[in-house]
């Protein structure tokens, strides 16, 4: 296999002739090819076969213990004018980054195979997916770049009738930290990784193309790449309305795309479908609404805290077809996991025998990749080439005071300040001091490709004539009160915030004004079979504390004024309408 595509046959020779790489294989996406490739990985030690009787074709991958995580640090955006960064984003010269990451490629394949990967980011027949392709030197970022995308034959018949792609180049190179980078080029719609065979560095469909790439796509084509889970919520008269939602690292992001409906719901005729968990691309339709499709195939979780107790669904996927990423295992070979149950580890991540005084079983950010399909909530919605209307856009941080359970903005505007000023409280584990806010903006800190004050001026820019925009509403789950214990329970019972935010979707039920936006009249707010917890304690967790606000206001007045000239006004009127009514 080759292609008929003379811009993409010409790049892979000039990157076999730089690279030095001994072989070339085109990857069709085929199940013997999978097969073939699994077996070339048992064979060097990349892969371990894990139990077949309880986990039948899942493998075992141990990184290089320094390359377990995204390198922030390392991570580039490179445009021609730096101002088009912002201080959100490490810049490099193009000219200079070229020059520095090619020099690392020179001859780095000598002795491999260099694999050319075409995927498709969303359904291969959805006018909203984009293409590219990564050249890659790991076998490993293959299979996952199999169950991440839709990978293959079909992917590359798209990128041949468009004519362009988006350009991955990556290898592992030597491991060395030193001699690491992630490169984007957005005005080049290219990506240059060396160095690392971590997910998100090395699997260059995913957060290097659907965010960092994809939003600068998104801006220069009127569309909106982001950081979200989408859900269905189907209510008792079968009516389902899709939720787009994006937190911040843990703020139980997957556990919401997964949810399962406490008892009572469940009874009624309440159902959740998944249709993503991490990356929700939008578009506007011909009706005025955002229609959006998750561009990824399949998931790329944290197994810690996966867990039957947290995440039953996430755990049920997990049982068949699953890369396991940086696991302990068992004495009989099952993956295994600090929070998973009770069993004692044989083996840690590193690969040697477990003991506790040395350091967990399986490290923090170890991962499970799997097809979305295994998910049981899963939607088929997930393959619609249209994708699934939004009805509202939820933004989530983790604050133990000040915030709100839930609040609804009052126009689009507002909503995007909501979404411009989410933050998180850190831990004294984490920072060294307790409660620094730090902000996320739309949880797209990491991975916005330009700068942060033209993103929230591209999201302004929806709300124009004909437009039907969704609701946009912000959570808190994590209020605590004076004797540091969580105020809402969480957890499956964040479904009767959904369902408040459905019900205000559709003009079911009431709310009331306040300084933030428009939050729950306590009196109408679904408590059926919450035990423990009042409506006094709901009434609490939507107090608006004024004197504390003022000082949040202030703090994000500073915060917008970091990013300069560019902030729109739209967003300091939204701040000053806040502030007269606090007052």
């Amino acid at each position: 296999m080759s292609t008929t595509l003379l811009a993409l046959e010409n790049w892979v020779k000039q990157v076999v002739e730089h690279t030095q790489a001994d072989k070339v294989v085109w990857c069709t996406g085929s199940d013997t090819e999978k097969q073939e490739i699994d077996e070339l990985l048992l064979e060097t030690g990349d892969f371990k076969k894990l139990n077949e009787e309880t986990h039948p074709n899942c493998f075992l991958h141990l990184s290089d213990p320094q390359d377990v995580a995204r390198v922030e640090h390392l991570t580039f955006i490179c445009t021609e004018h730096k101002d088009d960064v912002g201080p959100n984003n490490h810049w490099m010269h193009p000219e200079k980054a070229h020059a520095k990451i090619d020099d690392l490629f020179s001859g780095c394949m000598q002795g491999r195979t260099m694999y050319v990967i075409p995927y498709c980011m969303g359904p291969i027949d959805s006018p909203i997916s984009r293409c590219g392709v990564e050249i890659t030197d790991s076998a490993y970022v293959v299979q996952n770049m199999r169950l991440m995308t839709r990978m293959g034959t079909h992917a590359l018949n798209r990128i041949e009738a468009e004519g362009h792609f988006v350009k991955g180049l990556h290898s592992t190179g030597e491991l060395d930290p030193d001699r690491r980078y992630i490169m984007h080029f957005p005005e080049e719609l290219t990506i240059k990784s060396y160095g690392s065979g971590y997910g998100g560095n090395a699997l260059l469909g995913k957060k290097c193309h659907a965010l960092r790439i994809g939003s600068y796509q998104a801006k220069t084509e009127g569309w909106l790449a982001e950081h979200m889970l989408i859900l269905g919520l189907e209510n008792p008269q079968g009516d389902t309305h899709y939720i787009a939602a994006a937190f911040p690292s843990a703020c139980g992001k997957t556990n919401l795309a997964m949810l399962i409906p406490p008892e009572g719901y469940v009874q009624d005729g309440w159902k959740i479908t998944t249709i993503g968990d991490d990356i929700c691309w939008m578009r506007p339709g011909e009706d005025g609404r955002l229609w959006a499709i998750n561009p990824e195939a399949g998931f790329f979780g944290v197994a810690p805290g996966t867990a039957k107790n947290t995440n039953p669904n996430a755990l049920a996927m997990l049982y068949k077809d699953t890369i396991f990423t940086n696991v302990g295992v068992t004495e009989d070979n099952q993956p295994w996991w600090e929070g998973l149950d009770d069993k004692v580890p044989a083996m840690d991540w590193k690969g040697n025998p477990y003991d506790p005084e040395v350091g967990p079983a399986a490290h923090p950010n170890s991962r499970f990749t799997v097809a979305s399909k295994r998910c049981p909530t899963y939607s088929p919605k997930a393959e619609n080439a249209k994708g699934v209307p939004i009805s509202a856009i939820v933004f989530g941080g983790r604050r133990e005071n000040l915030v709100p359970l839930v609040t609804q903005a009052r126009s689009w505007a507002h909503g995007v300040l909501m979404g411009a000023t989410v933050a998180s409280e850190t831990t004294a584990a984490a920072t060294g001091a307790v409660g620094v806010v730090r902000h996320d903006p739309m949880a797209m800190k990491p991975f916005c490709g330009y700068h942060f004050a033209d993103y929230w001026a591209h999201w302004l820019t929806f709300d124009k004539d004909g437009a039907n925009l969704p609701e946009i509403f912000t959570v808190n789950w994590f209020r605590k009160d004076e004797n540091n214990n969580f105020m809402w329970p969480g957890f499956s019972e964040n479904m009767r915030v959904l369902e408040w935010i459905v019900n205000r979707v559709s003009n079911n039920v009431g709310a009331h004004s306040t300084a933030l936006g428009d939050m729950p009249n306590v009196q109408e707010f679904n408590l059926n079979g919450l035990d423990g917890f009042s409506r006094d304690d709901l009434n609490k967790l939507l107090t608006v504390d004024l004197n504390g606000w003022k000082t949040e206001l202030a703090n994000t007045t500073e915060y917008l004024n970091g990013f300069g000239e560019r902030v729109p006004d739209a967003l300091y009127k939204e701040l000053d309408n806040i502030k007269s009514k606090l007052n």
